[in-house]
């Protein structure tokens, strides 16, 4: 079925000799490596795309997600300077290669986990916009103010602001429930509802936006699922509400919700704690499978970090060891699996500094990958094309100052560094120290 969509070989130039001159020309990676070294793409001498790729005579399905292509040993052709074959095809549909005539990479997502990228983009938020308005002969930077001012308010919004609109929403909003509050009188009327979980109500019964009210279900119930906000660990009350929340029933209120064998807790951190819910590393593991499911990798070492931080946990080696496979699922697609969690355990290396950690002191296997992690997230031509377009903005003096202090850092000779780069485009790594 693979192979009906996409194909990574080159096409059969007496067959079809239009598609063969579009792949040849749009979808030869490279060529790179030993043939090409200083192809962009190449990174601590290697291909950071993995090609040339292995020769295969059939597609092998869903390998971490994705399938291997099958690219069968065929005679080499010459495109440009190099000859190449089948190994250095990027992956390419052939009917929108011949409709579209360009580079159109096509990939089947074999895994249940991509969804997680089309929920990403669906939920990106409200549109942003960074504009200044400023004088030429003034000079007045302020990150905070650039910060907050960086939505975009559309004309329609901004129309309904200036007729003070919002004010009758936010009066009306405040007299109404919210579909917790609502679950708490719910559990007052309908002893049915005690059943089930504040997840699990939408299930059974149906949220009435006019009235605020859950009112029973008539129908299409077997195809719903409840889902309840993410709450980072750093936003502690409202994490362990949502612990509760996810194991008890039958609720009436927020002070019922603290309620533990018939004691009011001062705090829902307090209640999880009472009830036992944090006895072990039991609840970290919950959270992380439960961000599995929605977040990308790099957020759950973000998250994993917070909890090393922040949360009590007994075992954190288990915990990296139990879900190694999400933390580096990005690492490993791109380098390998062995290679992929070492990546990893680099990137939260440098996350954990951030609260006076390290892997070491976790008790989690320290790692020495020579490479720069600057390198893994940046691309040195993009950062390139970045510095050039800033300095296109810049005033002849800002200019003179700029490559002032680029000759100090390129032509002065001197074994000891002498300045600190924040962004760093010549594949080169620049030690950080304080100077006078």
């Amino acid at each position: 079925m693979t192979d009906k969509f996409v194909s990574a070989e080159l096409p059969n130039i007496n067959v079809n000799r239009r598609l063969f001159e579009i792949v040849t020309k749009c979808m030869v990676h490279g060529p790179c490596g030993i043939i090409n070294p200083n192809a962009p793409c190449m990174k601590d001498g290697e291909c950071s795309k993995q090609f040339p790729k292995a020769f295969r005579e059939e597609t092998e399905e869903n390998v971490n997600g994705y399938p291997v292509y099958k690219r069968r040993c065929i005679e080499s052709v010459r495109v440009g300077k190099h000859y190449i074959d089948n190994r250095w095809i990027v992956q390419y549909n052939p009917w929108l290669s011949k409709k579209y005539n360009a580079h159109i990479n096509v990939e089947v997502c074999a895994s249940v986990k991509s969804v997680k990228y089309l929920y990403k983009y669906v939920y990106k938020g409200h549109d942003a916009a960074s504009i200044t308005l400023k004088n030429d002969d003034i000079v007045n930077h302020d990150e905070i103010l650039n910060f907050l001012d960086g939505r975009y308010v559309s004309a329609p919004e901004a129309m309904w602001r200036l007729k003070g609109q919002e004010n009758e929403a936010v009066e009306r909003a405040s007299i109404k429930d919210t579909t917790l509050t609502a679950w708490f009188k719910l559990n007052l009327i309908d002893e049915e509802a005690h059943e089930y979980y504040y997840a699990g109500i939408p299930q059974y019964y149906v949220f009435d936006k006019p009235s605020t009210k859950w009112q029973k279900r008539q129908r299409g119930g077997q195809q719903v699922i409840g889902r309840m906000p993410v709450v980072s660990v750093q936003d502690s009350e409202r994490f362990y509400l949502r612990m509760l929340l996810l194991r008890k029933t039958g609720v009436i209120s927020f002070n019922d919700l603290k309620t533990i064998d018939g004691t009011l807790c001062e705090t829902f951190q307090e209640a999880c704690k009472v009830l036992g819910l944090l006895d072990g590393d039991q609840h970290w593991h919950d959270t992380l499978l439960e961000a599995a499911r929605m977040q990308m990798p790099s957020y759950l070492r973000i998250l994993f970090a917070i909890i090393c931080g922040f949360g009590e946990v007994e075992n954190i080696p288990d915990l990296w060891t139990q879900h190694k496979q999400s933390l580096s699922e990005d690492f490993v697609h791109r380098y390998s699996e062995e290679t992929g969690p070492f990546y990893a355990l680099a990137e939260l290396n440098e996350l954990l500094k951030s609260y006076g950690l390290n892997l070491r002191k976790v008790n989690l296997p320290s790692v020495d990958l020579q490479c720069d992690l600057f390198r893994l997230s940046h691309d040195a031509i993009e950062e390139q094309s970045k510095a050039n377009a800033n300095i296109e903005k810049l005033k002849s003096e800002q200019i003179y100052a700029v490559y002032k202090v680029l000759h100090a850092i390129y032509e002065y000779q001197t074994d000891m560094p002498k300045c600190f780069c924040w962004n760093r485009q010549n594949f080169c790594v620049f030690d950080s120290i304080a100077c006078s």
